[in-house]
C-alpha cells in the first residue's frame, strides 16, 4: 500500500507505505532524489540517489513513512555530497550524532502524523544551511527539459568539468546521467498517460522506440511495458 503527498518543503513529497502480506518486493526507480525514511524496523535512514532501480522488499506489517527531496536539495539536509551515499540505504546515525539520532526515530515512532515530523526535522537542517544550493533547481529542469550539458554548462556560466563536480555532489552523478534519469521519468508518465510508445519516444527526444526500451530496461531494470501495465 503506497500513498504520497504533496509536501510543505518545496518540490519534496511524503509518502508511505505499509508492506501486507501478499505483496511481492517493490521497484524504486532512479528520480534523482534523496529521500530521509523512518521505517518501524530499522529507525531513520538516508536513501541515496539511485542510478538504477532498487528492489524494495520487507515483512508483513512493515511500515516507512519518508519525504522525498526534489534532486538537488537532499546535500543541504544531510550535509554530505550526494555522490557519497549514491545507490545506498544509510542509517541516519551514521552521518548525525546517534542520540540526536535516536531522539529524532522516537519523536517519529511516537507522532500520529510522522511525515510532519519528517518535514520539521528538514525544515531545520535547510534553515541552518541556509537552503539548498540555488543552481541545484533550474540545473535539473534544463536538463529534464532537453538542454544538452555543454548547452546547460554554458547558460551557468560554468566550464563542463565543474558542471560535472557540481552535478555530483547535488545530484549523486554527472549531468548525462541525470539527463537520462530525467528523461525516462518523463517517458514513463507519458506512456502511462496512454501515449503510444512510437510517440513517446518521438515527442521526448530519443532516436527511436528501440532507443526508448533499451534505456528504460537499463535504468528500471525491466521493459517498459511491464511498468505501463501492457
Amino acid at each position: 500500500m503506497y500513498r504520497e503527498r504533496m509536501s510543505g518543503l518545496a518540490g519534496a513529497v511524503v509518502w508511505t507505505v505499509t508492506r501486507t502480506a501478499d505483496a511481492g518486493p517493490g521497484r524504486v526507480l532512479p528520480d534523482g532524489c534523496m529521500d530521509l525514511i523512518w521505517s518501524s524496523r530499522s529507525g531513520l535512514l538516508v536513501a541515496g540517489p539511485d542510478t538504477v532501480a532498487q528492489v524494495a522488499a520487507g515483512p508483513a506489517g512493515e511500515r516507512y513513512v519518508g519525504l522525498r527531496f526534489p534532486p538537488g536539495t537532499g546535500p543541504a539536509v544531510f550535509g554530505l555530497p550526494a555522490h557519497a551515499v549514491r545507490d545506498q540505504r544509510v542509517p541516519l546515525a551514521a552521518l548525525w550524532p546517534g542520540p540526536e539520532v535516536a531522539e529524532l526515530a522516537e519523536r517519529v515512532a511516537s507522532d500520529d502524523r510522522p511525515g510532519r515530523v519528517l518535514e520539521s526535522i528538514a525544515a531545520a537542517r535547510l534553515a541552518a544551511d541556509g537552503g539548498p544550493d540555488p543552481l541545484a533547481a533550474p540545473l535539473a529542469a534544463g536538463l529534464a527539459a532537453g538542454r544538452d550539458v555543454a548547452g546547460t554548462a554554458d547558460a551557468f556560466g560554468l566550464g563542463t568539468r565543474q558542471l560535472h563536480r557540481r552535478s555530483l555532489a547535488l545530484f549523486g552523478y554527472g549531468p548525462k546521467t541525470l539527463a537520462r534519469i530525467l528523461r525516462m521519468r518523463r517517458a514513463l508518465a507519458m506512456a502511462r498517460s496512454g501515449t503510444p510508445a512510437a510517440e513517446v519516444a518521438a515527442r521526448i527526444g530519443y532516436a527511436d522506440q528501440a532507443h526508448l526500451s533499451r534505456e528504460v530496461k537499463n535504468l528500471a531494470g525491466v521493459p517498459l511495458g511491464r511498468l505501463v501495465g501492457r
